[in-house]
């Protein structure tokens, strides 16, 4: 087995479930330690079809429309007034999709002998559902609805999937949120919002397995946020370390240095704060976030050296976020450079 590994987020661009598996496979089976089913579709913009399947739920309505060509541009919604919203009218379709793609993972997984490779299952965070189906204002107050919801689908996939399943909870809009504020209230806004966030894993079953990919948002193959440092990133994984469950393994942290279309900063001052980083459990893989196909693999792997040497440790190697909003050919292109760079 490779030391260093390759993390991918989940979405590719193909034509289907298994054609996204089977290219992954192909180009960069003997380096995963999971696969994902492509998500592949209305699923290759993450949430935004899930959103999107609110303007038919009986108790929600449209509050302001849009078609995502940006943040600003997206449907939000509210309750009708009268109405009450719960979760088990929520079907967020994480359990049929999965359901499906775990027989077709099965299939790829034997012939292309990868032992020991699990099946990944992306998981939003209840607060990124929450607030892009209903706006920041109601966010917090949405959350629990979706929590629950997820939490059921959760309980399905772990039911015929067992040990052979790794969820990966997926949060943009928590290191969003702890990027913004300013510096001095970074520690107690990360703790805050961690500890919703691991409300999620605590309602999982006891044998569930978990990682976690921070996320600066990929629509369009655009960030939400670029961040200037990777700072906040320390601020939230010191905290959601400090705060994960007992007896719930943390398998991975996944950690965007690129951010969409844009490549990882080459100024070495931009990782620095990563000496802050409390000490990862021994069996807790990091996953940098850094190839990109815009940037030159030797710069990369100065950038992957310098990571490893702040952190003392050997790093996976990953994209910043799913490659579905990817062409085709860029996301090949990432493929081939994640292989490049684990072989460095």
């Amino acid at each position: 087995m490779p030391s260093r590994h390759i993390h991918l987020v989940g979405s590719y661009p193909a034509a289907d479930t298994r054609q996204a598996m089977t290219i992954v496979a192909d180009v960069a089976g003997p380096y995963l330690r999971a696969l994902a089913d492509g998500e592949v579709g209305a699923r290759r913009n993450w949430i935004t079809h899930i959103i999107d399947g609110l303007r038919e739920h009986p108790d929600i309505e449209l509050r302001t429309d849009g078609n995502w060509s940006g943040y600003d541009n997206r449907p939000v919604f509210r309750v009708k007034r009268g109405h009450r919203l719960t979760s088990g009218s929520m079907r967020l379709g994480h359990a049929a999709a999965a359901g499906e793609g775990y027989e077709v993972f099965k299939e790829i997984r034997a012939s292309h002998r990868l032992d020991g490779v699990s099946f990944q299952v992306g998981i939003p965070g209840d607060l990124d559902l929450a607030l892009f189906a209903f706006g920041p204002a109601r966010a917090f107050t949405r959350r629990r609805t979706f929590r629950e919801a997820l939490a059921r689908e959760i309980r399905e996939i772990a039911g015929w999937g067992g040990h052979d399943v790794l969820f990966q909870l997926e949060v943009p809009v928590e290191l969003v949120m702890v990027a913004g504020v300013p510096k001095p209230l970074r520690t107690a806004t990360a703790r805050s919002l961690v500890h919703g966030m691991v409300k999620q894993v605590a309602t999982a079953p006891p044998n569930a397995r978990f990682g976690v990919h921070l996320c600066v948002g990929d629509l369009n193959n655009k960030a939400l946020k670029r961040l200037p440092t990777v700072t906040p990133v320390v601020s939230i994984l010191n905290a959601l370390l400090r705060a994960w469950p007992q007896g719930r393994p943390l398998e991975y942290v996944h950690v965007p240095l690129a951010a969409g279309d844009q490549p990882p900063p080459l100024e070495p001052g931009f990782y620095q704060d990563l000496e802050s980083l409390a000490a990862l459990p021994p069996d807790t893989r990091f996953a940098a976030g850094l190839v990109h196909e815009a940037q030159e693999v030797d710069d990369q792997r100065k950038i992957l050296r310098m990571v490893e040497s702040i952190l003392s440790r050997t790093v996976d190697v990953s994209p910043a976020c799913g490659l579905g909003r990817r062409s085709p050919q860029d996301a090949r292109r990432v493929l081939e450079r994640a292989v490049a760079l684990a072989e460095s």
